[in-house]
């Protein structure tokens, strides 16, 4: 995953902001357009528009224009990144929690008299 981390990188800072979290979100039933979007939110359509950047430029989103319309469209392979960096971490803290709950059975066990 080593590899990977640039690319984490952005889509956690992509995702650090609760605007863009909810864009991610409401993209998740379906492609919408930008005023669509962007008039779910209390800002102006430029400030908007630096959200959508911001998640097209780490791939989360990709947009697309039909004449006046531009339609965002969820990115759903490069969730799978952080899907996959998620599995890995909780395989590894899972692994922990394991290990830790032997030690507390095998420390009960040799208290027993």
């Amino acid at each position: 995953m080593a590899q990977y981390s640039a690319q984490l990188d952005g889509i956690f800072v992509a995702l650090a902001d609760p605007t863009r979290r909810e864009v991610v979100r409401r993209l998740g039933h379906g492609p919408t357009s930008v005023g669509d979007l962007a008039s779910e939110f209390p800002m102006t359509l430029p400030s908007f528009m630096k959200h959508v950047r911001t998640l097209e430029s780490n791939g989360l989103i990709r947009t697309v224009k039909h004449g006046r319309v531009r339609t965002c469209v969820l990115s759903r392979e490069r969730l799978s990144l952080l899907d996959d960096w998620l599995a890995e971490q909780r395989a590894v803290w899972e692994h922990r929690t394991d290990r830790l709950e032997q030690f507390v059975t095998d420390q009960e066990d040799t208290r027993e008299p």
